[in-house]
């Protein structure tokens, strides 16, 4: 294990042949770009199922107007299957970035593109920040969607990995700054979607985010890509293949630094999944479908 890991992080890392489904890792992970200047591949899913063109499917909100939540698509209407990627950077994290450490995964998104998978990236304010480019990038590549995962990594619970917390009376604000820096770094049309930090939530965090007009996103499928190493993509890539049922979400990260074995893993998913009948969608298109069912 790195030295320079965070406490709060140690305290998340489980050996991956013994990863629980019951993890949140997102919390910990850092971020995710664009493949430099390679061109976009057509997508495997073209468009969302979305009742109009500019404005992606949200979920109805709940008694008294609560921010809903989204785990899954429907398991009856075929085969399909979301890769999310959560593109986490925290202020406290820009000076390793500045010296050098890596919080994209140039290959990883080039690899999803050669392989012509459309998936959506959760990315926080703070990353586009740091990362302009690569959020313009993903944000004008009709393959991904881009969404929120907060401005700077904070947790919307008071215990939650031992995340620092945003007070109540601020997370609307939070949320509303990270679209403001994914718009001002290039993302024309960032999806109203938003994944709490860390998957961690409560009644008082939906309630707060009353009337934003956004859907939260959880998932149903934990890749166990944390910290995994290039020996570990098989247990990986094995932990994903049986947990994905039709209407599946696989949360994943992308960071060079934190999850160096995550590219190894889609290049062995994919295929098998394709074998398996599965069709690969964007979290917009499995949320079109689920409105209106239970």
């Amino acid at each position: 294990m790195r030295a320079d890991i965070p406490s709060y992080v140690r305290t998340m890392i489980r050996p991956v042949r013994r990863i629980a489904a019951v993890c949140a890792l997102g919390a910990a992970l850092a971020a995710c770009g664009s493949a430099g200047g390679a061109r976009p591949a057509p997508a495997e899913s073209a468009a969302p199922a979305s009742p109009s063109a500019s404005r992606p499917p949200v979920l109805a909100p709940g008694p008294g107007g609560v921010t809903p939540v989204f785990e899954h698509g429907p398991r009856t209407l075929g085969k399909t299957v979301a890769l999310t990627f959560d593109a986490d950077m925290t202020a406290d994290q820009g000076p390793r970035a500045a010296a050098g450490e890596h919080f994209d995964n140039p290959e990883l998104i080039g690899t999803l593109r050669a392989l012509k998978v459309p998936a959506t990236v959760f990315v926080t304010g703070r990353w586009a920040e740091e990362y302009p480019t690569e959020a313009s990038s993903l944000g004008h590549d009709p393959q991904f969607e881009v969404a929120n995962h907060s401005y700077s990594d904070y947790a919307f619970t008071d215990d939650c990995y031992g995340l620092p917390t945003v007070s109540a009376d601020r997370m609307r604000s939070d949320v509303e700054r990270a679209y403001a820096s994914l718009r001002k770094a290039g993302v024309p049309r960032p999806v109203p979607y938003f994944r709490f930090p860390g998957g961690c939530y409560d009644q008082r965090a939906l309630r707060a985010l009353n009337g934003v007009g956004i859907t939260a996103v959880q998932w149903d499928v934990v890749s166990g890509d944390a910290f995994a190493a290039d020996a570990d993509a098989a247990a990986v890539a094995r932990q994903v293949l049986d947990g994905v049922r039709p209407g599946s979400v696989v949360v994943m990260h992308c960071t060079r630094s934190a999850a160096p074995a995550t590219e190894r893993v889609v290049r062995t998913v994919v295929p098998e999944l394709r074998r398996r009948g599965y069709r690969f969608v964007k979290v917009s298109e499995l949320i079109g479908q689920s409105r209106g069912r239970p």
